[in-house]
């Protein structure tokens, strides 16, 4: 039951990830700066406030209590990935959208679910890193090799998704997405890499405020809170997680506020928060409709994460359902309207492996509840 109620919950928060972004299409006469920071408030810092106040019992006296150095690593995690989230945006420009989305967040998939077992392995690196599996120890175990299979998987989906964003940008030409005047492999997929990596932050912050989590479950099971679960001995509270997206999220938004209000400061773009001429209330509505439903992206990972733990299986989950979305808003828009019958077989193959290596690392988590040790 915990791995059906994981993979609901990973399902939700890739959904919201996958559709978050577009409400900003219907936001008129503002520049990209302006909606950005502004749906921003609300996904790093109003949504990420009202879920620890909501949720997480005494969470100011967790953060008094937490020591130093988990705040300051879990915070600078939260800085880099937000450099990542910034970096998003060029490799798009340069790759177009099927291709960008595909090599970025399978980069991302692959480091959030492996980064930490293959750190494991190196000399000196072990001692350092919160003790669970390496990466060879997955060659050694059954569940561990289905899923290095359901990841292998889940890149077969990728390149099959990004080559058919290649035949896409022959087949459609200069109408497709208004991007294809500035493709450029190399430099596309320079970016992409840097940008895939630090995203993958995000994972390892989570992992480096487990210590507060792990305060927030006793504190609830104390105080006999709701949604507490358990498994096997271990009690899990639903949303211990929001404490550390708090500390998170306060990195991202250092990161893009900065970003934002160098190039507000450059563009001189400030007067579009107040402009008569843009529909000013249409406007913040959606910006916070795109913010809030980015939050919940890692609402619903933190909830699917206390099912079936943190590491190869979630991480995988998360940027699965995030590229399945993605590529049916696709279908929904008609983006893929045009293209030759082997294009679309091929994005139709991509996105069948990208579910089936969710369905096999939901199994492996299953049949191997062991592998939880991987994050």
């Amino acid at each position: 039951m915990n791995v059906i109620l994981g993979i609901l919950f990973h399902s939700l928060g890739g959904g919201a990830s996958g559709s978050w972004y577009m409400p900003y299409n219907w936001v008129k006469k503002w520049r990209w700066e302006i909606y950005w920071i502004t749906g921003g408030i609300f996904s790093w810092l109003i949504m990420p406030f009202l879920a620890v106040i909501l949720t997480i019992p005494d969470w100011q006296g967790i953060l008094q209590a937490t020591d130093g150095a988990i705040l300051r690593n879990t915070y600078i995690m939260g800085l880099l990935w937000g450099i990542g989230g910034l970096t998003y945006g060029l490799a798009i420009r340069y790759l177009g959208m099927s291709l960008g989305n595909s090599v970025l967040l399978g980069i991302t998939s692959v480091v959030g679910s492996l980064g930490l077992p293959v750190l494991r392995d190196i000399p000196g690196v072990a001692e350092i890193i919160p003790g669970g599996l390496a990466f060879t120890d997955l060659f050694g175990s059954t569940g561990g090799r289905i899923v290095l299979l359901g990841i292998a998987i889940l890149l077969a989906g990728i390149i099959l998704s990004g080559r058919a964003g290649i035949r896409k940008d022959k087949d459609l030409g200069q109408v497709k997405e208004g991007v294809n005047t500035e493709f450029n492999l190399s430099k596309g997929l320079m970016i992409a890499i840097i940008s895939g990596v630090l995203s993958a932050f995000f994972s390892f912050g989570i992992d480096a405020g487990k210590e507060m989590a792990a305060t927030a479950r006793t504190l609830a099971v104390e105080q006999n809170y709701s949604f507490i679960t358990q498994d096997g001995i271990n009690f899990k509270y639903l949303f211990e997680n929001n404490i550390i997206f708090f500390v998170i999220l306060w990195g991202g938004l250092t990161t893009n506020v900065i970003w934002t209000t160098a190039l507000i400061l450059k563009n001189k773009t400030g007067g579009d928060f107040t402009d008569k001429k843009a529909p000013l209330l249409s406007n913040y509505l959606f910006c916070a409709l795109a913010g809030t439903t980015w939050f919940l992206q890692f609402f619903f990972y933190g909830m699917g994460e206390t099912k079936i733990g943190n590491g190869a299986s979630s991480w995988t989950l998360h940027m699965a359902t995030i590229i399945l979305t993605a590529n049916l808003w696709g279908f929904y828009r008609k983006e893929w309207k045009g293209v030759s019958k082997k294009t679309y077989n091929m994005i139709l193959l991509g996105i069948g492996a990208i579910l089936l290596s969710v369905i096999v690392i939901g199994v492996a988590k299953w049949l191997y509840p062991e592998l939880n040790a991987l994050g």
